[in-house]
């Protein structure tokens, strides 16, 4: 390794124009869920393929079932780690529109914050790493060599990308993965992240009546779908917070009493999180501190319920059918297809007489931890403090990243998620933000980071 690539790449960053770079990304409304969206999905693809080759990869658009994906390499270090980077373009749709400041598409910095849609989930924290491996260049040769994978379906659930990952193994196979798709714990905290959550994502569906019936005619003695799923729904947790399905837990792995100790030293307050949510509590699962419950404890949320008359003013109606989204979080020693096979066995016998109940698995994914005795791990450490000036924080996150078992199982190589954003961005919500210093932040993690893998 060059004197020069030891060396504080502060003075080589180009602020402005990885700004407007990133900008010009974020207009295309690369929305993997809408059809509509299917023309700006393929723009986004060759904008970042463009960017790529102009830094001297070797970079392609590849078909799938679904999206195109982006995949390139620059193998100019031979002998040295290869890093395999993983992030995706598109992003979750807008609506509610109404509830935008500025337009989702046409990025608006305010008070040192990029809004716009994708902003922090994830072209930000993707495109750092391109802009990364550029500011790297600047100080000379790569010292390690470098992929690029890039997806267009993360949103809706990587459909596509598994197949691909069986198809294209000889050719993504690296020593370490590296992705950066969450938050951090907080400002200023530079966390490695070590742990995510797995996911089981069900529907559930009740049927009554074979059409929508009077509520003077037949109220009082109809089933009711929705009386039937509010009922459902409210057997799924007992009054201590835990989930009642037979053998869920079975398995579930707990927190080490070194991690309790850890994550308790953590700047974590339940009063500040509470407000920064805008609610007076945080119920949950008994005997956990706030910090357990969100990241080694197993969680049932209802995401979205239907059912009956919804327009303006009053309808009187039973309505012939009801529903609810429901997800489970899932974490080390659960299996998310087990999980969902306990469900559908589970909650049609809590079903009233008089409706019939359908559980339909929609996807899942399965848990993950990380050593964190891990060189790779040593290393983001270091270029964290490199960039922060203190020593990173290791700590799980409660979301899911289904992709990631599949990239250890099919690849291999062992993940490292450094993620540069926070909570606060509002990802998957209007006004979504990402901060300008974090993005450049995350240009320079990633420009040290590389440099230490290739120690």
């Amino acid at each position: 390794m060059t004197q020069s690539q030891n060396a504080d790449l502060t003075a080589l960053q180009d602020r402005q124009g990885a700004e407007q770079e990133l900008f010009e990304l974020l207009r295309i409304p690369s929305v993997s869920a809408d059809p509509a969206h299917t023309g700006d999905m393929a723009r986004a693809a060759g904008f970042l393929r463009d960017k790529l080759q102009a830094l001297g990869f070797t970079a392609r658009v590849d078909p799938t079932a679904g999206h195109p994906l982006v995949y390139a390499e620059r193998l100019d270090a031979p002998g040295q780690p290869t890093v395999l980077i993983y992030g995706h373009y598109d992003v979750q749709p807008e609506a509610p529109l109404e509830e935008w400041v500025t337009p989702p598409f046409e990025p608006t910095v305010r008070n040192g914050r990029i809004y716009a849609r994708g902003s922090t989930d994830d072209k930000g924290q993707a495109y750092a790493h391109v802009r990364g491996v550029e500011l790297l260049s600047k100080a000379g040769p790569l010292p390690v060599n470098v992929k690029f994978l890039l997806e267009g379906e993360e949103e809706v659930g990587s459909p596509s990308l598994e197949a691909y990952l069986k198809d294209h193994a000889d050719e993504l196979k690296a020593d370490v993965i590296v992705i950066s798709d969450g938050s951090r714990f907080a400002p200023d905290v530079p966390t490695v992240t070590y742990g995510l959550r797995g996911l089981s994502y069900v529907e559930i569906h009740v049927q009554g009546a074979n059409r929508d019936l009077h509520s003077g005619s037949y109220g009082g003695a109809a089933p009711n779908p929705i009386n039937a799923l509010c009922e459902i729904i409210t057997r799924l947790k007992d009054d201590q917070g835990r989930i009642t399905i037979p053998g869920f837990y079975d398995g579930v792995e707990e927190p080490t009493p070194e991690e309790r100790e850890m994550w308790a030293k953590l700047p974590h307050s339940d009063e500040d999180f509470a407000a920064s949510i805008g609610v007076s509590d945080l119920p949950g699962e008994q005997g956990y501190s706030t910090l357990e419950r969100l990241w080694a404890r197993p969680t049932l949320d209802v995401n979205g319920i239907w059912g009956g008359y919804q327009g303006e003013g009053s309808k009187t109606v039973i309505p012939a059918k009801a529903g609810a989204k429901v997800s489970m979080r899932l974490v080390p020693g659960q299996d998310p297809d087990r999980i969902t096979r306990l469900v559908q066995d589970y909650v049609p016998t809590l079903a009233p007489q008089g409706v019939q109940v359908e559980v339909k698995a929609l996807h899942g994914g399965q848990p993950v931890k990380v050593d964190l005795d891990s060189p790779f791990i040593q290393a983001a450490d270091r270029a964290l403090t490199r960039v922060y000036g203190k020593p990173a924080a290791f700590g799980r996150t409660g979301g899911s990243i289904p992709i990631v078992a599949a990239f250890r199982s099919l690849l291999g190589a062992p993940v490292l998620l450094v993620d540069f954003g926070l909570n606060e961005d509002a990802p998957h919500s209007p006004n979504e933000s990402f901060a300008l210093e974090d993005y450049h932040n995350g240009i320079l993690t990633s420009a040290y980071l590389l440099q230490e893998l290739g120690k």
